[in-house]
């Protein structure tokens, strides 16, 4: 079976950096338990004043989903999560509830109001953070609650602040407020062997902006010092920011946009026209950008 950080082209980046304490993620998603072993190294901390976390049940979805990802990103190498960046800092910002009704598997993303998420947007930006990892899914958005979300989006932009969002997984065609903002890097779902899943969202912002990474059969961490399997668009997203994170410690003075385009088009592919995007590469996006910032 593939491995997911070779499908993405994780591994020889891997090789060359853990990532820098300067780069801090912000993780917009759950709370995180740091009394956790794999993240017993890992530099985490919450958000100066809090955020809206209101995940009540640890057995929830929305409870569990923070540590989940958090071990994707700053688990030990070699313990039961990829740890793709854990010499990173980690700036954790829980915005989960429980939506009533909301499925507990695991493919299904906790929800959260677009201003709330709006708000620690914000938060996140203010507290330093260089780039953003968010896999959620909205509860009843309103026309005014998006124009604050997109104002957010246009603040992160304005400072430099690169955002990953997962796609969704409901396996539709489209976008949301989201996933069509220019400055967000949209990210799809596909299985080991780089085909897009059924549940993940599709649509032209996302094909032409976005990438595709693992969403099947991806370990991460859970509750009580174990680990477990999850899948969907909340699980590939860690993957781009990941990717994003290592490329960021690698060349730590290349501006947020000539990373985003690296990142995105490392590959190479021109201009996109279809409603699926391209895998992510990391080792063609660190190729990509070592010419970008010498040239």
């Amino acid at each position: 079976m593939t491995n997911p950080l070779d499908l993405v082209g994780l591994v020889p980046l891997m090789t060359k950096t853990s990532g820098r304490p300067e780069i801090v993620v912000g993780l917009l998603d759950g709370p995180v338990d740091t009394t956790h072993p794999d993240l017993s190294a890992a530099s985490v901390r919450g958000v100066p004043g809090g955020c809206p976390a209101a995940c009540t049940r640890e057995d929830s979805t929305a409870c569990r989903h923070g540590t989940f990802v958090a071990g994707l990103l700053a688990g030990a190498r070699g313990g039961g999560a990829p740890g793709i960046c854990p010499g990173c800092t980690f700036l954790v910002c829980p915005i989960f509830l429980e939506a009533p009704g909301l499925s507990e598997s695991p493919e299904v993303l906790p929800s959260t109001a677009p201003a709330e998420l709006a708000a620690a947007l914000i938060a996140c930006v203010n507290a330093g953070a260089c780039v953003l990892n968010v896999s959620a899914a909205f509860a009843q958005p309103a026309m005014r609650e998006e124009r604050e979300l997109a104002a957010a989006l246009d603040y992160a932009a304005r400072r430099g602040v690169l955002v990953v969002v997962a796609a969704g997984n409901q396996g539709m065609l489209g976008g949301s407020a989201l996933t069509r903002h220019p400055w967000v890097i949209p990210v799809a779902a596909c299985d080991l062997s780089g085909r897009p899943l059924a549940l993940t969202n599709l649509g032209h912002g996302i094909g032409r902006r976005g990438l595709s990474a693992p969403g099947v059969g991806v370990t991460g961490l859970g509750r009580e010092g174990g680990s477990l399997r999850s899948g969907g668009t909340s699980v590939a997203a860690p993957f781009v920011t990941g990717a994003v994170a290592l490329l960021w410690s690698l060349f730590p003075a290349a501006p947020a946009a000539a990373l985003k385009l690296a990142a995105t088009h490392g590959s190479g592919g021109g201009h996109r026209r279809g409603v699926s995007p391209p895998l992510l590469d990391a080792w063609a996006a660190y190729h990509a950008l070592a010419r970008l910032v010498t040239t």
